[in-house]
């Protein structure tokens, strides 16, 4: 083997993910620009199904809103415990929250899409924005500033949702690949390559939602009411991002590691849906990560250590520099003194999820 070409490949694929790191800080160094802060009424989307404790807790954050006018557009999908009740009694005291009752429906059963379209449908603003049950708002200013990235010409927004730390290793794990997805998402947008979002803190307008035919290009998926959205209705001048920290939401995960791991599974198959280009982006992420590790540890063994070391050394100072920043920003700031083994573990995780959709698809795609 020649291995001084393995380490031209090595270089290639470590300058990849520097790269890649850099364009993670691009929505840091932006100036700040001077705009028109138009206070659009908002109606706040909420889809439920059983979940009358998240509700309990959560919505009473979102009611108390430093907005001038908003309404709570609430849908409950059927649900068999008492989340109707749970709205209902929020209701007596807010005049503001809609509640819509969705029952079951043969041609799209249990569907999440169809739920939400009829709760947009009776949304009673232009302007939505949405959330999920178990998730709060951090600020009570955070419909005030996703809502002033709305304009003429930006008829969505993408937010940030954080994930509420507990300590415990699954959540760093599932926080920090969380993190990452953030940073490609958001960054990419910054440079008008919008191709995900998150749907605990997205937001977009009544004629936006008509104007890609809602959900009907992927009703029969599960997933992707946000990201495969955004892949049919986004663009690069129609699309603004919001990361202002009185803007971010914050969520508790509801789901064991196991079954977390299961729901990124159909995430990834959802990809097959994205444009090519936004594959491409993705995919190369990934997979320069996979050389830069496995060239570089096979490298130190077959080439001058302290050459091997160097780059090493340069790709983790970048890598700190950059996540230092990032999470100090986005709060999530204990991240980085575990950030060797989260990186390793984001890797290893993405392996893992290549590999089990190679031997079967996950259950809701059979």
């Amino acid at each position: 083997m020649n291995f001084s070409v393995v380490f031209y490949i090595f270089v290639v694929f470590t300058t990849i993910q520097i790269i890649y790191y850099l364009i993670f800080t691009s929505i840091f160094f932006l100036k700040k620009r001077t705009k028109k802060q138009t206070a659009f009424p908002v109606s706040v989307i909420i889809f439920a199904k059983n979940n009358a404790e998240n509700l309990s807790n959560f919505l009473p954050s979102i009611l108390s809103q430093n907005h001038p006018t908003f309404e709570v557009v609430l849908i409950d999908n059927n649900s068999s415990d008492n989340t109707e009740e749970i709205i209902n009694l929020f209701a007596l005291t807010n005049s503001n929250i809609k509640l819509v009752s969705v029952e079951n429906n043969e041609a799209f059963w249990g569907s999440k899409k169809y739920a939400l379209t009829l709760g947009i449908k009776a949304a009673k603003y232009e302007h939505l924005v949405f959330i999920e049950p178990n998730c709060k708002p951090i600020s009570e200013n955070w419909l005030s500033k996703m809502s002033q990235e709305f304009s003429e010409e930006k008829s969505i927004v993408l937010g940030y949702s954080t994930i509420i730390n507990e300590k415990n290793t699954s959540n760093f794990l599932i926080r920090f690949y969380h993190f990452i997805a953030a940073l490609q998402y958001l960054n990419f947008a910054n440079l008008g390559i919008p191709f995900m979002a998150d749907g605990k803190n997205l937001a977009y307008t009544k004629s936006e939602f008509y104007r890609a035919k809602g959900f009907i290009n992927h009703m029969k998926q599960e997933l992707g009411e946000d990201n495969l959205f955004i892949q049919d209705a986004a663009n690069k001048t129609n699309t603004a991002f919001c990361i202002q920290k009185n803007s971010f939401t914050k969520s508790v995960i509801s789901q064991t590691f196991f079954h977390w791991f299961l729901n990124q599974r159909e995430k990834v198959f959802l990809e097959k849906r994205y444009q090519p280009k936004h594959r491409f982006l993705i995919g190369l992420f990934s997979i320069s990560k996979f050389f830069f590790y496995n060239l570089g540890i096979l490298l130190l063994f077959f080439y001058p250590t302290l050459t091997i070391v160097i780059f090493f050394g340069i790709y983790f100072l970048v890598q700190y520099i950059v996540i230092g920043i990032a999470s100090k920003r986005m709060e999530e700031k204990n991240l980085i003194f575990f950030l060797p083994l989260l990186d390793i573990s984001f890797l290893l995780i993405q392996i893992s999820i290549f590999i089990a959709n190679l031997k079967s698809k996950p259950t809701h795609w059979k």
